[in-house]
C-alpha cells in the first residue's frame, strides 16, 4: 500500500468498508469462511482455553464463534473502531455481551500486561501487520506459559489447475465484485495482492518460530485457500 503507513490505510481501509464487510465475505468465499472458522476452534478445543484473546477482531466473527468453547472470557481487539461497532451490535444482538466484549487496539502494541490469557487468535489479520514479527512476538508476550496461539490465514493453492483457477478469481473476479458491491476502488484490489506477498507455509512458520513459538505446525484448507498455524509458549 502507498501513501501514508500500511497501518493507517488498513485502518481506513476497514472502516469505510465495514458495512459491507461481512457480506462480501460470506459471499466472496461461497460461505466457506464458517467452516474454517470452526475448524479453527475444533483444533482449539482441546486446550479448553478460559480466557481468549481474538487479535484483529473485525466486526467479531471469530470471537462470536468462539463462544462455543465456554470460556469465561472473550477480548476482541481491532484498529478499526467502525468494525468494532459492528462487532458490538452482533455480540449484543446474540446476548453475548456478558462474555465477550471489544476495545480498540493495535496488533503490534497489545494494551495487556504479559501472560494474561490462554490463548491468543487472529483471522485473516496478521497478513496487515506492518511489522509482522513484531506483532507475533507482541501475541506471544501477551500469552501464558503453556497457551496457544492460532492463526487463520489466507494462503495460495499449489495445484496447478486449482491454483491457476483460483489466481483468476482472487485477482479478477473477487476484485471486481467488491469494489461494485463496497463502492472502495482499493480494498478488494488489496485482498490478492496481500496474500500473495504474505510468507506462507514453512516460511511463516519459521517467522512463529523467530517469534518465540514452539511445537508449530499448519493445517491447508480447501486445497490451500487457507491455512490455520497453532503455536504454543
Amino acid at each position: 500500500m502507498s501513501g501514508l503507513k500500511k497501518k493507517e490505510d488498513v485502518r481506513n481501509m476497514f472502516d469505510d468498508i465495514s458495512n459491507r464487510y461481512d457480506f462480501l465475505n460470506h459471499f466472496l468465499s461461497f460461505s466457506i469462511d464458517f467452516w474454517w472458522r470452526r475448524k479453527l476452534i475444533s483444533l482449539l478445543s482441546v486446550k479448553q482455553p478460559q480466557n481468549i484473546l481474538d487479535v484483529a477482531t473485525g466486526t467479531g466473527d471469530l470471537a462470536i464463534a468462539l463462544a462455543k468453547l465456554n470460556p469465561r472470557k472473550i477480548t476482541g481487539i481491532d484498529i478499526s473502531e467502525k468494525m468494532l461497532t459492528i462487532a458490538r451490535d452482533k455480540v449484543i444482538r446474540k446476548k453475548l455481551n456478558k462474555i465477550i466484549s471489544f476495545e480498540t487496539g493495535d496488533a503490534e502494541n497489545i494494551p495487556f500486561t504479559d501472560n494474561s490469557f490462554d490463548a491468543v487468535t487472529v483471522a485473516f489479520g496478521v497478513r496487515n501487520y506492518e511489522n509482522l514479527l513484531m506483532g507475533l512476538k507482541e501475541m506471544n508476550r501477551v500469552l501464558k506459559q503453556g497457551g496457544t496461539m492460532m492463526i487463520l490465514e489466507f494462503s495460495q493453492p499449489q495445484a496447478n489447475l486449482f491454483s491457476q483457477l483460483y489466481r483468476i478469481y482472487s485477482e479478477r473476479i473477487i476484485p471486481f465484485i467488491g469494489k461494485l458491491i463496497s463502492k472502495h476502488k482499493h480494498a478488494y484490489q488489496y485482498l490478492p495482492e496481500s496474500v500473495a506477498a504474505f510468507p506462507a507455509g514453512k516460511d511463516f512458520l519459521e517467522i512463529l518460530k523467530e517469534a518465540g513459538l514452539k511445537n508449530n505446525r499448519e493445517y491447508s484448507l480447501t486445497g490451500g485457500i487457507a491455512t490455520i498455524y497453532m503455536g504454543d509458549k
